[in-house]
């Protein structure tokens, strides 16, 4: 299932894409899938897919469309400090991008039949939390996953806001995820091989709407043990934080207002936390600009040496050196920019040729990796060692 859009060079790309097609609509939505590189939740030697808009999967490791899991979090409709369950939770990428939107105070649970795909979403959100810049940037929700058959929860369990069900869902099954809702709930799951949207309106009333055609592999029925009963499932507990945990949520909490307000007044107009690679400032915009500034300076090279300039760019009077970012995109910048790198020796993989020396004098030397501006801020806290690595989760640098 996917292929409804076109495949992405990079994590960033492929959200455009999506977007572009409206497959992604609203803000939230759009923050998380950039917060999180879908590459990162497949296994190495088969990255180079991950940007295509196409399911995966390998051994017991699966991974739905990208375009499937957009309609999905858009029709979940999350909230910060709303309880989440996933049924069939898989690797956790989906589990980590809806963290991202329901904050430290909300809850969410996943259900996995595997435990070898439990043991390695565990891995990959330990790899998002110790590694990701996305997690400074964001009040987390943690999500925590148990091994079991989701037909196998037991009825007296706790209820939730919103609930999704990564498998087909036969029709003798809908009544009993239905009451894994609280009234007012959303649930989400292939339906009669429809994605189909479920809202409980009241205690017996529910509210059902078809999304898009999908096609899913079927629940795993559940098995009987030795004495003919079915197994039961416990859910994990909705667990209260303790005070030091608050204490954390409340300082990090506080150390990044002063980050998301000062963003929001800088030249590229950020105007939230993760909003780094929104569309218009993100890759392709930074690969447009450096062909732009790539351009100039080549331009000015010939103007100095020779003063031999093409006809074609006779009208055109470009300052030297490396401007800041400009409003609009040229094209015949990009074109004329295109028409004079063809001339200039094999470049390299950032799009400058020459030694090291010469790339920083010609203004193409790597650039700096964004500072994390939380980080630095917990370190320069009159605190104990031990107590700011608490306040910064014992994350790598």
């Amino acid at each position: 299932m996917g292929g409804a859009v076109s495949a992405g060079e990079d994590n960033d790309e492929l959200i455009d894409n999506l977007k572009e097609a409206h497959y992604i609509r609203s803000e939230l939505v759009e923050r998380a899938f950039r917060a999180i590189d879908r590459a990162d939740y497949y296994l190495e030697e088969y990255r180079d897919s991950a940007y295509k808009d196409l399911a995966w999967r390998h051994g017991n490791l699966h991974l739905s469309a990208p375009c499937i899991y957009s309609e999905v979090m858009e029709a979940l409709d999350l909230q910060p400090g709303l309880s989440f369950l996933n049924l069939g939770s898989g690797t956790g990428y989906l589990s980590t991008m809806v963290g991202l939107i329901l904050g430290p105070f909300g809850v969410n649970h996943g259900v996995e039949l595997h435990a070898d795909v439990v043991d390695y979403a565990n891995q990959k959100l330990d790899y998002f939390i110790k590694t990701s810049d996305s997690f400074d940037k964001f009040e987390f929700c943690e999500p925590t996953f148990v091994v079991g058959n989701c037909l196998e929860i037991p009825p007296e369990s706790w209820q939730y806001d919103r609930v999704y069900c990564g498998a087909g869902v036969q029709k003798e099954y809908e009544n009993y995820m239905k009451n894994l809702l609280k009234v007012g709930g959303i649930l989400v799951l292939p339906l009669e091989e429809k994605l189909t949207k479920i809202t409980r309106t009241g205690q017996s009333s529910w509210d059902t709407k078809k999304i898009i055609a999908v096609t899913f592999a079927p629940l795993v029925q559940p098995k009987q043990n030795v004495n003919g009963r079915p197994r039961s499932v416990p859910l994990p507990i909705f667990e209260v934080r303790t005070l030091q945990d608050l204490s954390r949520i409340a300082i990090r909490h506080t150390l990044r207002q002063p980050i998301a307000l000062g963003e929001g007044r800088t030249k590229r107009r950020v105007s939230f936390p993760g909003a780094r690679a929104m569309h218009r400032y993100g890759p392709r915009f930074e690969r447009r600009r450096f062909c732009r500034r790539f351009y100039r300076q080549c331009v000015n090279s010939v103007v100095l040496h020779d003063s031999m300039i093409p006809t074609a760019m006779d009208d055109c009077n470009y300052p030297g050196g490396v401007e800041e970012e400009e409003e609009e995109v040229e094209e015949e910048e990009e074109i004329g920019c295109r028409r004079v790198r063809e001339d200039l020796p094999e470049e390299d993989e950032e799009g400058c040729g020459g030694t090291e020396e010469e790339k920083s004098k010609s203004g193409c030397a790597r650039a700096e990796p964004p500072v994390n501006i939380l980080r630095e801020k917990i370190l320069r806290l009159p605190l104990p060692e031990p107590l700011k690595m608490y306040l910064l989760y014992y994350r790598e640098k």
